[in-house]
């Protein structure tokens, strides 16, 4: 089998330009960023909760809804 004769795929590279939005002369993030990690590490949105994938740390999306109302 030679190497050569094998189809390279190219792949796209996503850099997170659908997190970030430019509003006038500033640009905003639309992620949270972890409380334990700090800036720069971006909490993940799941269906209830957003967990950060460098420590684990996890907010259920109900907690927050019941703290918002008290």
């Amino acid at each position: 089998m030679i190497m050569t004769d094998k189809k390279r795929r190219k792949r796209k590279l996503v850099v997170g330009g659908k997190f970030y939005s430019k509003k006038g002369d500033s640009v905003e993030c639309s992620r949270v960023s972890c409380p334990k990690c700090g800036k720069g590490v971006y909490m993940a949105k799941h269906k209830g909760r957003t967990t950060c994938g460098k420590c684990g740390y996890t907010e259920f999306a109900s907690a927050t809804k019941n703290a918002e109302k008290q």
